[in-house]
């Protein structure tokens, strides 16, 4: 299966494998691994350099950069943040200094975690080494402060566990948040609540130099904003508070499929246009999200789907994709009520049918 999101963002991912630009030269591995070998004296982190790590630190989800290429001469396993501020003082201080690049779970499509001839941090690590609570909801249920290596998912549980819930999400919850806050965390929410990245309190940061930072708005600000969304470019994300909010206790999902993008994107532009109304259910949608769909087994083998609630269903979604020459345009929306309002199903639906 074959999805595009039509949501904020167009991807074209290249199948021809490709190589590192020299730019990304590196100190030889033997000078590397020289210097690592002294640090690791120092810290109670800890380095590979077999076949295996490094193998595995070298590719990610995309397959765009060759394996080879993108190999690292060691793979650092931190016990707590002040070990990579370490490992990053160390590069930034060396007379040869040497590439450092944090891996959360390899979701990267063109070996933007790879560090070629240098070292990788290995961020899930953190949460094994034993160096304190890496995901913690505040007392007050305000908000949530959550390792850089954490999941999604688990912010999700933990936050459940408490009646409440981050705002904005993204559509595949396993990944982690400082993946995601390294990017932008784009979802069928953010039309609503913005992108994970503005649903942000404070960061635990680690520089280039290795300088153990704490930035909000209002303290660091310029640090702040640059390491979100700046692609790793600036900064280690090593925590991060989320701001909560009281979870909805249920959620109405629909699945509209079309066979032109021009219907799809006009009923999409509406649902996020509409206006918050306010009242038993507010607005109209709280997630909406467009994909193109070219493989019809995709809509009940994916991740992201649920198969047609009944065989006749099915049959007139097939018919539909032929008709369509094999490519159909699938609009997700829902609507989340109950939980702090008395907000019924017969409301949701009553809306869904008036709109």
């Amino acid at each position: 299966m074959a999805i595009a999101l039509l949501v904020l963002v167009c991807c074209v991912v290249f199948q021809a494998t490709t190589t590192l630009p020299p730019a990304l030269a590196s100190p030889s591995p033997a000078s590397v691994i020289d210097q690592i070998r002294e640090l690791a004296d120092a810290t109670g982190g800890r380095f590979r350099t077999d076949d295996a790590a490094t193998a595995l630190a070298s590719t990610d989800f995309g397959t765009n950069v060759s394996a080879a290429a993108a190999r690292p001469a060691a793979v650092f396993y931190p016990s707590t943040p002040a070990d990579i501020a370490a490992l990053l003082r160390a590069s930034s201080s060396s007379a040869s200094p040497f590439p450092v690049s944090a891996r959360g779970r390899g979701h990267s499509t063109s070996g933007q975690a790879a560090a070629p001839g240098g070292v990788v941090i290995d961020m899930a690590s953190l949460g094994r080494g034993g160096g304190g609570e890496r995901l913690a909801v505040s007392a007050c249920g305000r908000y949530i402060d959550a390792g850089g290596e954490q999941l999604w998912v688990d912010v999700l549980h933990a936050a459940l566990a408490r009646g409440l819930t981050p705002s904005s999400w993204t559509d595949y919850l396993h990944l982690t948040v400082g993946g995601t806050l390294s990017n932008a965390g784009i979802s069928g929410q953010a039309f609503r609540h913005g992108p994970q990245i503005s649903n942000v309190l404070e960061l635990d940061v680690i520089t280039g130099t290795g300088e153990m930072v704490t930035c909000s708005k209002e303290k660091h600000g310029d640090l702040f904003e640059a390491v979100l969304g700046g692609l790793g470019q600036f900064g280690i994300i090593t925590r991060a508070r989320i701001p909560l909010v009281p979870a909805p206790a249920r959620a109405r999902w629909v699945r509209l499929l079309y066979a032109g993008a021009a219907a799809l994107t006009a009923d999409q532009e509406r649902l996020i246009a509409a206006e918050n109304g306010g009242g038993a259910v507010a607005g109209i949608m709280d997630y909406v999200e467009g994909s193109v769909v070219t493989d019809f087994q995709g809509l009940i083998g994916s991740w992201r789907s649920q198969p047609p609630s009944s065989d006749a269903d099915a049959d007139r979604v097939a018919e539909l994709a032929k008709e369509a020459g094999g490519v159909l345009y699938c609009l997700e929306g829902a609507v989340y009520y109950g939980g702090a309002t008395d907000t019924s199903a017969a409301d949701v639906d009553k809306v869904l049918v008036i709109n």
